[in-house]
């Protein structure tokens, strides 16, 4: 099978320097990145940090301005390129890395393209942006389940903290669990975890600190 071509732009107005790399990683897992492109204006101190890292990830800056005061004219410029690339017909894929809701229609409209389309961004990100995704990753929240430092939290308190309660997620797996039963055929683990990815954009088992999903299903109250 031939590996997804994925074009990554980041709105650098709304997504922190220091989620480089758990966007780069968990990207990979999806396929290759051809573009890379970030948005934003350089021209501005409050830049600084990532400009520090474009060269080291092979990032392509894009320079916008700020034309006029309380418009951003970054997201505009992002829109644009996402469309022209998508009509080159050289991806398979997007990631668009923001919190911003603006981005809602885009996304939706990839998808309407046959484009898998994966957003990235903080817990603040809007409902409508994030169901608009076929995959939504949590980066302040994967950020901190897999920090090493100090005052990381507990796999208790990162459940507590997931955009979902562990409850309805459970009650879900009983629903399709049960509805594939019906139908008289069996269900494996990773085609189980793909319905429910699919009614939950946002769903990942190390937000409840778990590293598969397997050991998810062996904790779940059923």
């Amino acid at each position: 099978m031939e590996e997804k071509k994925f074009a990554l732009l980041i709105d650098s107005d709304n997504i922190s320097a220091s989620y480089i790399k758990l966007i780069l990683d968990e990207l990979a897992k999806y396929g290759t990145v051809t573009y890379k492109r970030i948005y934003g204006d350089w021209t501005r101190s409050n830049a600084a940090k990532w400009k520090d890292v474009l060269l080291a990830n092979s990032i392509n800056p894009v320079q916008q301005y700020s034309y006029t005061s309380g418009k951003n004219a970054t997201d505009s410029a992002m829109i644009i390129d996402a469309m022209d690339i998508l009509y080159s017909g050289h991806v398979s894929g997007f990631c668009l890395a923001s919190s911003d809701s603006d981005f809602t229609r885009l996304a939706m409209r990839l998808r309407e393209s046959g484009m898998y389309v994966i957003g990235m961004g903080e817990r603040k990100t809007p409902e409508p942006f994030r169901s608009a995704c076929e995959k939504f990753v949590l980066l302040d929240l994967l950020s901190n389940v897999e920090s090493s430092q100090p005052n990381a939290p507990s796999a208790k308190s990162a459940a507590e903290d997931a955009l979902t309660p562990i409850s309805e997620i459970e009650q879900a797996i009983m629903r399709i669990i049960s509805d594939n039963g019906d139908d008289g055929a069996s269900m494996d683990i990773g085609e189980l975890g793909s319905r429910l990815s699919k009614m939950y954009p946002t769903f990942d088992v190390r937000n409840y600190g778990y590293t598969k999903f397997s050991k998810f299903l062996e904790a779940a109250e059923f």
